[in-house]
């Protein structure tokens, strides 16, 4: 006798598997289960009534409505609260996958400290999950930081509450940025000059410029005069101004440092004396 296979699937709308009967006709409930973990029957659609039937289980046996399971598609039973479950686990499961998917980026460190190694700064990020890279920016010539950094981690939830939060690193504020997002996706024309406050008053155009020059192409460099303590940069990216947005850094002129506070020139600035 050829071995008799019927068509079982979870719901009418998916795609049936065979399942192998035993020799008198049956079909174990263990073979069901075996490919539907937790399955407690089988039931099918009466071709003449077009209700839903049950088919006969006794001792852990499927026994065929009238003794032949013909080409019918026999659907899963589940218990109420199994299947429960097993809808909150593949919901879940679904969450993991599609997070799967995301993939984290090259976050862009502000306001370093100049002392601050990559040593330092994997070590600090490491507190919020695993590093896959750091660099800190430096001089090519004296070898000098220049004041900010890169980190790259490997899950994405880590790198979104990094994101979401400043932090502390070797005594000074910093900020964590995505360099290329975009807060505004759907706007069509963005600002690209930032307002440059409390500038010492022997900063030139020039000193700005091969400044600014670190973070992308410069475009124009303004100093109201007479002098007001504050100046205005004009990039040729729009994104440079959103990494640089409302971030403190420190220019180094003439061995003493100034302070200079970057909001959008969308916005409007108090400038702080010094």
């Amino acid at each position: 006798m050829s071995e008799l296979y019927i068509r079982v699937a979870e719901d009418e709308s998916e795609e049936p598997m065979e399942i192998p009967s035993e020799d008198d006709g049956t079909v174990l409930l263990s073979s069901v289960a075996a490919q539907f973990p937790g399955a407690c029957g089988l039931r099918y659609r009466n071709p003449e009534s077009q209700c839903m039937r049950g088919v006969r289980l006794v001792e852990g046996v499927l026994h065929a409505p009238e003794n032949d399971w013909g080409s019918l598609v026999y659907v899963v039973n589940y218990p109420k609260d199994n299947k429960r479950k097993m809808e909150e686990i593949d919901a879940a499961s679904a969450v993991k996958v599609k997070r799967g998917f995301q993939k984290t980026s090259d976050l862009i460190v502000l306001g370093l400290p100049w002392k601050t190694s990559e040593q330092d700064l994997k070590d600090y990020f490491s507190t919020f999950g695993e590093v896959i890279m750091v660099q800190v920016k430096r001089d090519a010539k004296n070898g000098n930081s220049k004041g900010f950094g890169f980190v790259r981690f490997t899950d994405y939830e880590t790198q979104t509450k990094v994101i979401a939060q400043r932090h502390m690193i070797d005594g000074r504020w910093c900020d964590c940025k995505l360099p290329n997002s975009r807060m505004c996706p759907d706007e069509p024309m963005r600002s690209r000059k930032i307002f440059v406050g409390r500038c010492t008053e022997d900063m030139t155009p020039d000193d700005l410029r091969q400044y600014f020059m670190q973070y992308g192409e410069v475009t124009d460099v303004f100093i109201p005069k007479p002098f007001r303590a504050f100046a205005f940069v004009t990039f040729a990216d729009d994104q440079v101004r959103l990494i640089l947005n409302g971030t403190l850094l420190d220019i180094i002129q003439d061995g003493e440092v100034g302070v200079c506070q970057m909001t959008c020139c969308t916005q409007r600035v108090s400038v702080l004396p010094h």
